[in-house]
């Protein structure tokens, strides 16, 4: 099981390597996530990793937000690296980020990405609209999705 920080300075070279390795996710310069919140989801040892040779931390994840309003956040990226897909970690990353939140949670995600399309949907989000031509390299359709909790 991942454990779930507040990102910063000393991540950025890994999400950034994250984001070359997910064609299908906005693709952000690291940086800027600094100014916004930022979650990772990292591994501390070799078992977790599934690689012995690696025995510092790594960032297998990570879940960028901000607050629009009171009440409301945006989702701005969510990715996780390729080789620690389907093994629950974006599920963990929505927790830490959701744990005691009231309202809502917007975000877009690529129409053609139907694995991220089924996690948000399977978390309780209802697609809202699509905004044609959102994405680019390669173009695609963004579908909006929003999440409410009372």
């Amino acid at each position: 099981m991942p454990i779930i920080r507040r990102g910063g300075a000393r991540d950025l070279a890994q999400i950034a390597a994250i984001q070359e390795a997910s064609p299908e996710a906005p693709c952000w310069n690291a940086a800027d996530y600094l100014n916004y919140d930022l979650l990772v989801a990292v591994c501390q040892n070799a078992a977790v990793c599934q690689n012995p040779a690696v025995r510092e931390e790594r960032v297998v994840g990570f879940l960028a937000s901000r607050a629009l309003v009171e009440g409301e956040r945006e989702v701005l990226n969510l990715a996780v690296a390729p080789e620690f897909r389907r093994q629950g970690i974006a599920r963990h990353l929505w927790k830490a980020f959701f744990g005691g939140l009231f309202g809502t949670v917007f975000l877009e995600v690529r129409e053609s990405n139907k694995a991220a399309l089924n996690l948000y949907l399977s978390l309780g989000f209802q697609e809202l609209g699509r905004r044609q031509g959102y994405y680019d390299a390669p173009l695609d359709a963004a579908i909006v999705m929003k999440f409410h909790s009372c």
